[in-house]
This record gives C-alpha cells, structure tokens and sequence, in this order.
C-alpha cells in the first residue's frame, strides 16, 4: 500500500513542481498541484499529463485512485490564494 508521500515522490519525479501536496489513505489519493510545466495546457492536457506519466502504476494497481483536486500554473494559483 502507498503512502501519501511516496505518490507525491512520484509525480515530483515527473515534473518540477513550486508546489505539491499529497493526502489519501493507500487506497484513495488526492494532489493540490502547481508547476510552470502546465503553462499553455488546458486543464485535461494537465490531468493527462500526471495520468500518463503514472500509467505504470495505475496499470498494474499499485496506484488505485488519484484525483487531480488542483493542476495550476504559479500565477493562477497564487491568484486563487490571495
């Protein structure tokens, strides 16, 4: 079973990212994510992104579920959180 820091160890290693968070149960995982990568993307080119670079682990279960709460770039999120 996952934890939520090894998922997050995971999508680090896909992307630079200003700022990632990670929570779930080993089962369930939801990722708050902002990284200059998804500059230009659309919201699912972002989701597509996280998605295929895990295909490995969603594949073969060791992943189960991950929701994509937040996939912004540093401006849209820092304008979200004033």
């Amino acid at each position: 079973m996952l934890t939520p820091e090894e998922v997050k160890s995971m999508i680090a290693n896909l992307l630079p990212c200003e700022y990632l968070e990670v929570e779930g149960d080993g089962h369930h995982f939801f990722a708050q994510i902002v990284s200059n990568t998804f500059e230009g993307k659309n919201r699912l080119a972002r989701h597509r992104l996280i998605k295929d670079g895990l295909a490995k682990q969603i594949a073969s279960n060791e992943l189960h579920a991950l929701s994509i709460t937040t996939a912004a770039t540093p401006a849209e999120w820092a304008s979200k959180q004033r």
